[in-house]
């Protein structure tokens, strides 16, 4: 039985809020944003420049001491493979393998890969939406662990603001 994905455009849509966030700041130099009133610095987000280094980077965050203790997955190593063509990154559960679109230069960020770690570290015992609220809790916990707090605020405010439920 196949659980239907209702938030996925929810979760994208405010993934692309955020990721113009970071674009504009780095473009203008200029890392503090505006949200709800509160002024935020963002941080850096990380770029990659080949699969090997997303790879490694995966490899990184699957390591930490806090990712580990949080979630079984974690000790389950992902590939990381090329991915060719005009689509976006993916997770393929079966054999947990994480594509990257090379010629897609938005592709190869930390965000696109923090989102495919939080699939791959969902429970395959249950039956959840692949971008339901334990997605976005999941994916929210990367992005504020590893990026930074700030980021996970604004992504928190974009997934709530797009209607995604996050629990």
């Amino acid at each position: 039985m196949t659980v239907r994905d209702s938030q996925r455009a929810a979760v994208y849509d405010a993934e692309q809020l955020v990721r113009g966030a970071f674009e504009r700041a780095d473009e203008f130099g200029n890392r503090t944003v505006e949200v709800f009133g509160s002024q935020l610095t963002l941080p850096v987000e990380r770029r990659f420049g080949s699969v090997e280094s997303v790879a490694g980077y995966v490899e990184r965050v699957l390591a930490l001491n806090w990712v580990r203790a949080g979630w079984e997955r974690a000790a389950v190593p992902v590939r990381v493979r090329a991915r060719r063509g005009a689509g976006a990154a993916h997770y393929e559960p079966d054999g947990a393998v994480l594509a990257v679109p090379v010629e897609r230069v938005w592709a190869l960020r930390e965000l696109v890969v923090l989102h495919e770690l939080a699939h791959h570290l969902a429970p395959p015992e249950l039956a959840e939406p692949a971008h339901g609220p334990a997605f976005c809790a999941r994916y929210l916990e990367l992005v504020d662990g590893v990026i930074g707090p700030e980021a996970a605020l604004l992504l928190r405010s974009a997934l709530l603001g797009t209607g995604a439920r996050v629990g």
